[in-house]
């Protein structure tokens, strides 16, 4: 039996400056907390997937909306599983749209491509002059530390800001000369994407300072020869990274996106709850 997720996220802002959260769910994936850690301004969303991973003929749509002046973080509790298909392709995808003077965090964590998965991901944001986003997204290929490498199936993942940036990548397990290419992916099977978005152009100043702080955790980190940050437009900073383990992925994007957030926003880190339970 294949399932059918729809999750609607409509986030407001009040009279008293409180990012106010609502949300319709059909199907499995649904909101597991509202949380306000930061204040009543920003609004700390973890969503949850029941059934546990995502298989073949499944398909997982999030509608996000920011009005002006929310400030949205979504994350989740657990990897996004892509587990092995039979032969049909298993999909979720994300469209948000940001007002002006909105803030968007989208920080879900990794999502496992298992073996024979036959997987597709796709992102789309749009945003509107005077509202900003930090975005990551992890993939790690198999689980090579429990000796299932990724050896069979494909993963296509799109990622989008209309008429600005565009990526469109496809993974197939077959494709040697990409997984293990010095040009490709070197052997490793953790990738990791981390971008700062705005709905403007940045001010030369302001996007300089994101590249060196973002250059800045790089340089002392065991990830500084598989890492590098540059700015593809002049509204999008972008941070890549290959590893061999999530961990030690998932600990240079949050060095960064700290860094990126007190410097953009003014913001401390104060990274959800959930990561630590």
């Amino acid at each position: 039996m294949s399932w059918l997720g729809h999750l609607q996220l409509d986030y407001r802002r009040d009279a008293e400056g409180r990012t106010i959260a609502l949300d319709r769910h059909e199907g499995p994936l649904r909101v597991l907390q509202r949380l306000y850690p930061e204040g009543p301004g920003i609004c700390h969303h973890v969503l949850v997937h029941p059934p546990g991973g995502i298989v073949g003929g499944d398909r997982l749509v999030i509608d996000a909306k920011l009005t002006e002046g929310c400030h949205a973080l979504i994350t989740t509790p657990s990897a996004t599983r892509f587990y092995r298909s039979a032969g049909e392709v298993a999909a979720q995808s994300l469209h948000a749209s940001l007002a002006a003077g909105s803030r968007l965090e989208w920080l879900p964590l990794e999502t496992l491509v298992y073996d024979a998965a036959l997987a597709e991901n796709s992102m789309n944001f749009e945003i509107a002059p005077g509202a900003e986003m930090l975005g990551w997204d992890m993939l790690a290929l198999g689980l090579p530390a429990a000796g299932l490498p990724f050896t069979r199936g494909h993963y296509l993942q799109h990622l989008q800001l209309p008429g600005r940036w565009l990526e469109r990548g496809r993974i197939s397990a077959s494709d040697h000369q990409l997984l293990n290419s010095p040009l490709g992916l070197a052997g490793h099977s953790v990738l990791a994407t981390l971008w700062f978005a705005a709905g403007e152009a940045l001010p030369t100043r302001r996007r300089d300072a994101l590249i060196d702080a973002a250059r800045h955790c790089c340089s002392s980190h065991e990830l500084r020869a598989t890492a590098g940050c540059t700015s593809p437009e002049a509204g999008v900073i972008v941070l890549r990274l290959l590893s061999d383990h999530v961990e030690t992925a998932f600990n240079l994007l949050t060095l960064v996106r700290a860094a990126w957030r007190e410097l953009a926003w003014g913001l401390p880190a104060n990274p959800p709850r959930i990561w630590r339970s």
